[in-house]
């Protein structure tokens, strides 16, 4: 039989393909009977089979060009978009991606390093004795006399009107802290530099500024204390997540490099995504409440909640559960 006689043959499969299209356009997929959206995958998976074939043999092009517009507009109504589902976002955000965080070797990793180094430097920049040039060694001239000057005088606010422009300038300037960790990561090498580095460097300016002869430390603190816990954890799980995509192609468990990137770039997405709504909130802080002319306490109590909301969100959500597989 003539492949153009076969195509032929089909043309009633092809109408009612196309009466299915009709019908599920205006009804939603969950109200049609189980039969009837059996029915149309088996004539969208015929269709597509009689377009390949028309395309082979080159069969006349308005046959071709219906079969195109057909096949086209099954698909689209057979994987059109679906309902936003709360619960499975629910799921996602407060049970999956929690535990996969809290177990994860290279999050681990990187919260030990960043955090080890953080609090080592802070400590050797705020001490004089053990390395008294420490702090302008590591952050050099220019950037202490900055530190100085932005924070000589006390924080009382600012035009609210620059609030806006302010927080969408940190939430630049943020992420582009945390993507610079994350692309590292994916070389591995890099990435610890760019985390041991990042970690050095906050952790002497918070030890430069934290010594008593620096009078500009205590306006220091009354900025960054309400914003530093979701701005730092986002930086510990954007080099996590890239550490973690960095090992899968140098250990790919038997997979090819290709597949196991892929894979565990599904893995890595909580974890970045986790790190950008943590940039986000940061800058928001960053941008409304750290400015501002609210008392030290009030930021001292955000920033307490903020340590509180991300311990219980990463620890006691993401505490492993009998059954977890990671």
């Amino acid at each position: 039989m003539k492949v153009a006689d076969l195509l032929e043959q089909r043309r009633k499969n092809w109408q009612e393909l196309e009466l299915l299209c009709e019908r599920t356009q205006s009804r939603r997929k969950k109200t049609l009977p189980p039969a009837m959206l059996s029915r149309f995958a088996s004539l969208y998976r015929a269709a597509c089979a009689d377009l390949a074939l028309a395309d082979s043999y080159q069969l006349p092009p308005n046959t071709v060009a219906y079969l195109h517009r057909l096949v086209g507009r099954a698909h689209n109504q057979l994987y059109r978009s679906r309902d936003f589902n709360y619960q499975a976002w629910g799921q996602m955000l407060l049970v999956d991606a929690p535990r996969r965080i809290f177990n994860d070797r290279c999050v681990q990793a990187s919260f030990v390093v960043f955090w080890g180094i953080f609090i080592l430097s802070a400590f050797i920049a705020y001490s004089k004795g053990m390395w008294p040039s420490y702090a302008e060694d590591i952050l050099g001239d220019n950037m202490i006399e900055q530190l100085e000057t932005s924070f000589a005088d006390p924080i009382n606010g600012r035009n609210p009107q620059d609030n806006f422009a302010m927080a969408g300038f940190y939430i630049q300037h943020n992420t582009s802290i945390g993507l610079k960790c994350f692309a590292g990561g994916i070389l591995v090498i890099p990435g610890l530099f760019v985390t041991v580095f990042n970690a050095a460097f906050l952790g002497a300016s918070f030890g430069y500024m934290a010594r008593p002869d620096i009078p500009q430390g205590q306006n220091f603190f009354h900025f960054v204390t309400a914003h530093g816990p979701f701005e730092l954890t986002a930086i510990v799980l954007s080099a996590g997540a890239g550490l973690r995509i960095g090992i899968s192609w140098l250990s790919t468990g038997g997979l090819t490099r290709e597949t196991s990137l892929r894979k565990t770039a599904e893995e890595a997405m909580p974890i970045m995504g986790a790190a950008i709504g943590l940039f986000f909130l940061a800058a928001l802080i960053e941008g409304f409440l750290s400015p501002s002319s609210a008392p030290y306490w009030i930021k001292a109590i955000v920033a307490m909640l903020s340590s509180g909301l991300l311990m219980f969100y990463f620890v006691v959500l993401g505490f492993p559960r009998r059954g977890d597989v990671f």
